[in-house]
């Protein structure tokens, strides 16, 4: 049973049709990587699903509820998380108020507590760092933020976004590690990533995206070996 269903998007920036018909599913327990170049598309299909954007005609379902026109906050609650590129921190503030912020569709405090400790267990480094300003943090500690922040929210689904960006190799591997670990404790997650090497090395499934539409789907297994994919997006 599909987690997400998406069914023929259509998405523009004024006059550029950016999204064109994109249909895919996510099923519960999955890693659904979407690869493509710059420009394909995929930050704009994870913004539609989250409620940034709005569609002009298609439908994104969640759980059997059509989530096409309900506003981002409310599918926060209903259990979708989006972390967004660039990371988006709030610079001014400690890495505890930041996370903090993720729970902010929450109202049990006991279990936002839960989910604080769950997030430190995750990522030691965040709970050393819990006074420092988020602005002050590395690259690669803003990420786990921000990975930690959308976890606040107790997500089912996580959409992540570059989750890569700007990192070095190692802590590229560090990041990859959680986002497993992650969905090894039951959270379904949606990956848009510029490394598709890396994403469909933990991917079970991936969707290959250009120029607003879907070109080819398949495991993630037969994507890493297709020539063709290897060539336009491996580097081999």
């Amino acid at each position: 049973m599909a987690m997400l269903t998406v069914e023929k998007l259509n998405v523009y920036y004024g006059m550029i049709h950016a999204l064109k018909d994109v249909s895919f599913h996510v099923n519960e327990g999955e890693i659904v990587a979407l690869i493509g170049a710059n420009g394909a598309g995929k930050t704009t299909t994870l913004q539609t699903v989250s409620g940034m954007l709005q569609a002009k005609s298609g439908s994104v379902h969640f759980e059997d509820q059509d989530i096409t026109r309900t506003p981002s906050h409310r599918i926060v609650q209903l259990g979708i998380s989006h972390v967004p590129e660039g990371r988006r921190m709030f610079a001014n503030l400690t890495v505890y108020e930041n996370l903090r912020m993720g729970a902010y569709t929450r109202k049990d405090k006991k279990e936002i507590e839960e989910s604080l400790a769950r997030v430190y267990e995750r990522f030691p480094r965040l709970k050393e760092r819990t006074r420092q300003l988020a602005g002050t943090l590395s690259g690669g500690e803003q990420q786990m933020l921000a990975m930690g922040r959308a976890l606040m929210s107790n997500p089912r689904l996580l959409l992540l976004d570059e989750p890569s960006m700007g990192l070095s190799p190692l802590l590229v591997s560090e990041i990859f590690d959680i986002i497993e670990k992650i969905s090894n404790q039951g959270v379904t997650i949606l990956l848009v990533e510029q490394n598709a090497k890396k994403a469909l090395s933990i991917a079970d499934r991936g969707y290959v995206l250009e120029t607003g539409s879907i070109v080819m789907e398949d495991t993630a297994q037969a994507l890493l070996n297709n020539e063709a994919i290897k060539k336009a997006y491996l580097g081999e």
